[in-house]
């Protein structure tokens, strides 16, 4: 996108209309200087002796219309612009009788080069600048090798300028490019952040239903001969684990496939605390005693504290399940006005029973430090297992 002005009326003026703006108002600025206005005795310059004839408005009229061609290459052929629009500079100053280019036959080419630095390669900035620069000490040594009059000093400032113009166009490059980049890192995080958060979804999800699905048929394996109704009743609640965990496997693929919410979202909350219950019911029907505490309010959560929580909880009796080795384990959930407080305690192995190896608690760590919470998983000194963590509840949810 070009780099133009951004207030709203100037949005619509095209690069090269300043071009043709800024040459205009050197044009008028000249001949102001060389009348004499309102105040003076006399003009602040005095007119070249072709200036107002025929031959002077023949160069004047040939600069303008290089001037209007260049300006409408200036953003498709910006080489072949600015050769026009230097090319302009030249012949405007020749019926001046001037020792120099003068800043108002050069501000065309300094907005040119604003244009062309903001808009193209750094390298073609570059190029532009020396090329005007070029012209600029070309001219003088055109006179100084006739041996006329040249205005150094006069030059000089205007080389100041072209240098200052190439400059400010730069650092509206430079900047761009640095927020592009930022969108482009802004994106690709949000991709990583998304990606971790499904990973998180799976493992929580199918991690605890396989769990289960491990003890219910080593029990059914363990009882076929001996007790077929247990065995029956054992296979049942394979089956039924099952299915739970397509149904959830089929939820999240068909998230996935759905247009980006508003929110940036594409995972809907599927869990929430008042899940707990019946997670419990079926990790005590494959074979450990889960209770579950319920303190405080059972005031409302947001559904980002809610689902995090209730996954905190599963995969905590998941890594009871399947590492463990206790034979039971005790859930609490307290409501606050201000956080939800969670804790879980085994009476297993103790040291590292609650890792396993896996994804587990680095999982739960995430969901915790995205909610800007604590957390802590550690061994007791009694024996067993305690996961605790605290979920700060956001002031405008309570």
């Amino acid at each position: 996108m070009p780099a133009t002005p951004t207030l709203p009326l100037l949005k619509k003026v095209p690069p090269g209309g300043w071009t043709v703006l800024a040459w205009c108002a050197g044009a008028v600025f000249t001949f102001l200087i060389r009348t004499q206005l309102p105040g003076e005795d006399r003009p602040a310059v005095t007119a070249g002796v072709v200036y107002l004839r025929w031959d002077g408005l023949t160069f004047l009229a040939l600069a303008t219309a290089l001037v209007l061609i260049g300006s409408r290459r200036l953003l498709t052929r910006p080489a072949n612009a600015l050769g026009l629009l230097l090319t302009a500079s030249v012949l405007a100053t020749v019926p001046l009788s001037v020792g120099e280019i003068p800043l108002a036959q050069f501000l065309a080419v300094d907005v040119a080069l604003y244009v062309i630095a903001a808009n193209g390669p750094r390298r073609t900035g570059i190029k532009a600048l020396v090329t005007s620069l070029g012209v600029l000490v070309g001219f003088l040594a055109t006179r100084l090798a006739f041996g006329w009059e040249v205005g150094t000093s006069a030059e000089l400032a205007v080389a100041l300028t072209t240098v200052i113009a190439w400059l400010i166009g730069d650092a509206a490059l430079q900047a761009r490019a640095h927020a592009e980049q930022a969108r482009a890192q802004a994106a690709e995080q949000a991709v990583t952040d998304e990606r971790l958060r499904i990973a998180r979804e799976m493992h929580d999800m199918v991690a605890h239903s396989i769990g289960v699905i491990a003890l219910q048929a080593g029990a059914a394996a363990r009882v076929v001969d001996t007790q077929p109704a247990g065995a029956r009743e054992a296979m049942i609640a394979v089956e039924s684990a099952s299915r739970e965990t397509l149904a959830g496997l089929r939820r999240m693929l068909g998230a996935l496939r759905e247009h980006e919410r508003p929110d940036g979202s594409t995972l809907e909350a599927t869990a929430a605390l008042a899940d707990v219950e019946a997670l419990a019911a079926a990790t005590t029907a494959a074979g450990v005693r889960v209770d579950v505490e319920w303190q405080g309010d059972h005031h409302p959560l947001p559904p980002d504290i809610e689902l995090s929580a209730f996954r905190i909880i599963q995969e905590s009796v998941t890594n009871v399940v399947r590492h463990a080795g206790a034979a039971s384990c005790r859930v609490t959930v307290d409501r606050r006005e201000d956080e939800l407080s969670i804790e879980i305690v085994d009476d297993g192995l103790g040291a590292d029973a609650g890792a396993g190896g896996g994804y587990g608690l680095v999982g739960m760590r995430e969901r915790v430090a995205l909610l800007h919470g604590e957390f802590s998983a550690a061994p007791r000194p009694e024996g067993g297992f305690r996961v605790t963590a605290r979920l700060p509840v956001p002031t405008g949810a309570r």
